[in-house]
Parts: structure tokens; sequence; C-alpha cells
């Protein structure tokens, strides 16, 4: 019988096989860890009073394994052995000598080195720790390795890729193979029993060990860092996930669970600049707050920091009775009886309705996130989509006006900028109607706030990648041109809210998107990141094919924010005012 057969033999052995194996494994050791304490204290291989007390060797395994087992040491699972284990082998050790001692004072016999029971001591911990210790290893490495999944290469030897360590081991479906870490202090050392690697090395441990994934363990790196990481890993033929960020985990217990694709704002590599509390708190805390459109993507972002903020009241306004039912059950759910939600079903291109909400409930605060968003929907349905953004916006806006409402903001668009399609259009003609009532002189303040394209909302080109690489292909692009802004939902809403407490009346404000992405380059990253090359002329024998459709009716290869070249700063970072001309309310 081999090695690995006699590993596998004793991994898949009954439980109380195992426990007779390790007692009588025990049982060798402490006579050895006698023999080799005496032996060091007196320098020599079988010193001559062992003779005379040769009776221990048999008596002090015989009353040390009931109280090994009193402790629980056989209870153990050897190939999870853990610090708390070694622990109890420590007090087990400690224990076998103070009995050895306790039989030398029984028995009255003197002669006996006083020395030899601590040497006793830390041998007995040393060789039982050890042993299992030893075990563990080698069923890791070839007991477990033969039957586990995936093998896993762990970037980031912190504390993270440690208790993935410990979480792979305990799960049949990943094998851990090593670490790679960029501190040079930590390549070429060893943790939970695997090695370290530099980063340089990831191509060939790759091909050397059969690597199925990289996991990205570090919850704690910026954006930045992430996105300097991925791009290292990105055109390597392997699939790359990673832990969430230490504000998404749920816990300090990481677990297989928490494993998830390369969000895309990994890709991105912009870290969020920490918020303005005054300027968050100016319109929100302590007061009621209406959210049309509460239920859509980035209505219901809106609900879920308001919500946060403490306001008085927050009321949800949704046309769709289910997209109400979400967030009014997320909102319950979440804040319970601390926060008062009144849910409202209507629409509002009807006034009446708007208006006699808002003075029944007494808004003092309107977030305008109700409007229809798709480029090419809208497009098809010219009236609806007019209807809803133009005279939804106006209606409204009057409302506010006859109710006394105190501040309203609009969530506007990038597509709004010299519009190429309906959808942008009847935005740039929302925003024109809330600077003209501003400039009639309403009491309301009219806030407009513009940003481009946000991850995760309905419709979002990045799930549909997803969806497309899952099935195979072929992913498809508009153009190999189009060039877009992306921000994430939370990071455009915490600046939707700083930025409606900044304007004085009729304000434009732009929000900083960072650099613009070209689409090809984002479906050809997501595409190696799942662990698949391209398929194309330079690469005949690649997964996934990326095909181009043609733009569609209304869309721009190019997106901006601005409609002139006049911006200037404010306050925050990440918000800008635009200087740009309006059109009197009577014209």
């Amino acid at each position: 019988m081999s090695f690995k057969s006699l590993i596998s033999t004793l991994a898949d052995s009954s439980f109380y096989t195992k426990r007779g194996i390790l007692i009588v494994a025990d049982t060798i050791m402490l006579t050895f860890a006698l023999w080799a304490s005496s032996a060091l204290r007196l320098e020599q291989f079988w010193p001559a009073m062992l003779d005379k007390f040769f009776w221990l060797f048999i008596t002090v395994p015989l009353v040390s394994l009931p109280v090994f087992v009193r402790l629980g040491m056989y209870r153990a699972v050897i190939r999870y052995t853990s610090l708390d284990a070694l622990w109890v082998i420590f007090v087990a050790s400690f224990c076998s000598s103070l009995l050895m001692v306790a039989l030398l004072l029984i028995n009255g016999l003197t002669g006996f080195p006083r020395s030899v029971p601590f040497l006793y001591f830390t041998l007995s911990f040393l060789f039982l720790g050890g042993s299992r210790l030893a075990f563990r290893n080698i069923y890791a490495q070839y007991y477990s390795a033969k039957n586990a999944g995936k093998r896993v290469i762990i970037y980031g030897a912190g504390s993270s890729g440690r208790q993935m360590v410990t979480a792979f081991r305990d799960s049949s479906d990943f094998n851990p193979v090593c670490f790679v870490d960029n501190a040079k202090e930590l390549q070429g050392r060893d943790l939970a029993g695997l090695p370290i690697y530099a980063p340089e090395h990831i191509e060939r441990l790759l091909e050397k060990y059969r690597i199925d994934m990289i996991l990205l363990a570090m919850p704690a790196a910026t954006r930045k860092r992430k996105k300097e990481i991925l791009r290292f890993l990105e055109p390597l033929p392997v699939v790359v996930k990673s832990l969430p960020s230490l504000d998404d985990l749920v816990s300090n217990d990481i677990s297989i669970k928490d494993i998830q694709d390369i969000q895309i704002e990994d890709l991105l590599g912009r870290d969020p600049v920490p918020p303005r509390l005054e300027l968050i708190h100016s319109c929100i805390l302590d007061k009621v707050v209406m959210v049309t459109g509460a239920g859509g993507s980035i209505g219901s972002e809106l609900c879920r920091q308001i919500a946060a903020n403490n306001p008085r009241r927050l009321v949800l306004y949704e046309r769709s009775e289910f997209a109400l039912y979400t967030i009014e059950s997320e909102m319950r759910a979440q804040f319970g009886d601390s926060l008062e939600v009144i849910s409202i079903l209507g629409s509002v291109t009807h006034k009446r309705r708007v208006l006699a909400v808002i003075k029944a409930l007494s808004i003092q605060t309107i977030y305008h996130a109700a409007a229809y968003k798709h480029v090419p929907l809208v497009e098809y349905n010219p009236i609806e989509g007019v209807q809803n953004n133009v005279f939804g916006t106006l209606k409204t806006a009057e409302a506010a006006i006859e109710s006394g409402v105190e501040t309203f903001v609009l969530i506007s668009t990038d597509k709004a900028v010299r519009p190429a399609n309906v959808m942008g259009a009847s935005k740039r003609m929302a925003e024109l109607i809330l600077q003209a009532l501003a400039d009639k002189g309403a009491k309301t303040r009219f806030i407009m706030v513009r940003f481009g394209n946000v991850l995760g909302s309905s419709g979002s080109v990045v799930p549909h990648f997803r969806e497309q690489i899952k099935n195979g292909g072929p992913v498809t692009v508009t153009h190999a041109d189009v060039v877009r802004y992306f921000m994430t939902i939370p990071e455009a809403v915490q600046l939707v809210i700083q930025a409606g407490a900044m304007g004085t009346g009729g304000d434009v404000f732009v929000l900083d998107m960072g650099e613009p992405v070209r689409i090809i380059e984002l479906a050809r990253n997501l595409i190696h990141l799942c662990g698949f090359t391209v398929r194309d002329s330079a690469n005949p024998n690649g997964d996934i094919t990326i095909e181009f459709t043609g733009l569609r009716p209304g869309e721009k290869l190019f997106e901006e924010l601005l409609v002139g070249d006049n911006v200037v700063g404010t306050i925050h970072p990440m918000i800008m005012r635009a200087e740009e001309q309006m059109i009197p309310w009577k014209q």
C-alpha cells in the first residue's frame, strides 16, 4: 500500500478506529517523551536510574489517558486542528506531568531528577501537538487535494486570506494551493501551511498547479489598489473573484458565502469622497421628505440614504404597485417603528393627486426621481416619455410651489446635454422648466443634478454582459467607439443629496464622473476576469466573441455633462456648478 493510499484509508476510516489509533499513538509518544526527557537531562541514551523507575513508562500513560479523554482531546477532528485544540493539548500535557510528580511523591521515591517533569511537559506537548499538526498538513497535501474541487490562489496573505484557507479546508468545493502578496517581507514565508509567492510568479503558478480561480482577499484595499491588481490579473486565463469591502461584509467572520464576482466599481478604481454631514442633513434631518419614483434604482437608493439620516417622515411616491411594495417592505424591515414611512400610489402627471399628498403630509423636501429613462423605449414611445418626464416634472413642481415646499431636487442626466434622443430632450426640457420657475421668483428652491450612467441600475450594461458571458456569448456592443461615464448608485445618490443642499434656486449641478470608459474595453475585461478569452481575428480559438450591433435609436457615441464650457467648483470636490443660459418662463 502506498503512502497516499494509507492516508486516504485512515481519513476514510470510522470515528472509533481513528480514536483507537490516536490513543495508541499518544501512549507511544508519552512513553517516548518520558525517555527523551530523562536521556536529555542525564545526557545518556539509557540512564541507569530508569531501571529503578521503569514502572513510570506504564503508569504515566495509563493515568494520563483518562484525563485526555475527559479534556476532549479525542473529540476534535484532527484534519481541522486549531489553536483551541492546541490549548487543550497544552493543558493535557501539563496535567500529565503533574500526575507523574504525584506518582513519585506518593511512592516516596527519591533519586529522580526534579527537572525531568518539566522537560517531560515540554516534550509531550511538542509530540502530541506536533503529531496532530503534521497529520493535518499531510491530509491537506495528499487526501484533501485529491478530493477538492477548484484549486485556488489567494491574493492577499492577511487575516482575511488566512480565514479563507480555514473556510476552504472545511469545504470540498475548493482547495487552497498558495498565497500571493505584494509585501516583500511576506514573500518566501508560509501562512496556514501554504507558501507565499510574489505576484510576478502567478503565471508560472497557474500552469504548475492547474489553478482554477484567483481569490482577491483584500477587503480593506482601496478601489484604486484593487484596480491596479485587476489590471495585472486581467490578461491571465483564470477566473478572478473577490471578497466584499469591509463596509459590505456582514461580520468579521469571512466565509465562502462572501466570495463574489468582481464588481465593476473595482475596475473603475475610484474611491468615494467621504460625505459632508452638514450637506447631507440640510434637507433631510427632522424634515418631511418625499421621493417620487421611489421604487426605481435611483429612487430606492435615495430612500435608503434619506432614511438613514433621520427625517421626520419619509413619503414614498410611486406609480408601480410592485416597486412601491418592494421598497416599503425594505424600509419597514430595516427601520421598523423608528421611522414613519408612508407609501403613496400615484403618478407625477396627476397634479391634483400630487398637490393633495404634499399638503396633507406637509412635505418640505422633494427628490424628483420619477422618469422614463431607457433611451430606445422612450424613442419608440415619445408621447409617454414627454408626458412623464416633461409634464410630470412641471406638474409636480407647480404643486410644490403652491404648497410651499422648501426644496425640489430634480434627478437629471448627461443625455440632456445637446440631446440626440427624446429621453435626453425631455430631461433638458424639465431642467429648463425648473430654471424658468426659479427665475419667476418661486419660493421653492429648485435644484437640478446632472450625472451619467450608474452601475447596477435597471437596464445597466454590466448585468447584461455578465448574463451573455454566462450563456457562452456573444457579448453585444453597439459600437466599437462607444464611451460612457460610470458611477455607482450609492455614490451618485450621496452626491445628489449634498448638491441639493448647495444651490440658491435654478442651479444645475454636475457630478464628477471620473474618467470615461470604453464599453468594448469593459466587455473585454469582464470576459477575461470570468476566466474566458475573447475570440477574434487575433485569437480564433478564444471562448467568447464580441459582436457589434450598431447604435440604437437616439444613442450617441459620446456623452457630455455640460451644455457650454462654463463650470465652477463648489465646496465639494466632486460637485460642480454649471453656468448655463436659461430661457425665461414667458418665452
